[in-house]
């Protein structure tokens, strides 16, 4: 029997899934997680230079943007997830 290597990417088929992941990452509050997942999704919708130019930003900007180091600007991160075909929200965090 052969193993192949698990790729989130590969599971984010549909817009529900992509959603739910995203949210996921950002009830964790790290933004390592963030950037993590949003590359993740950037690879599952074809990958960063399609959604570098779909987004209006060099490929290698968003490469770094997204790297684990990454710091990106609250602009940048709206343009990707306009190109990704969503938005950021806010809510209200449930009591303790």
């Amino acid at each position: 029997m052969k193993s192949v290597p698990f790729k989130t990417s590969d599971h984010l088929k549909t817009r529900k899934d992509i959603v739910a992941y995203l949210n996921a990452a950002l009830e964790d509050g790290e933004p390592a997680v963030l950037l993590e997942a949003l590359r993740n999704v950037a690879q599952a919708k074809g990958g960063i230079a399609a959604l570098a130019k779909t987004a209006g930003v060099s490929r290698e900007s968003l490469y770094r943007t997204l790297s684990r180091r990454g710091n990106p600007k609250i602009d940048t991160v709206m343009a990707l997830l306009r190109a990704m075909g969503l938005k950021l929200s806010i809510d209200q965090r449930k009591a303790a």
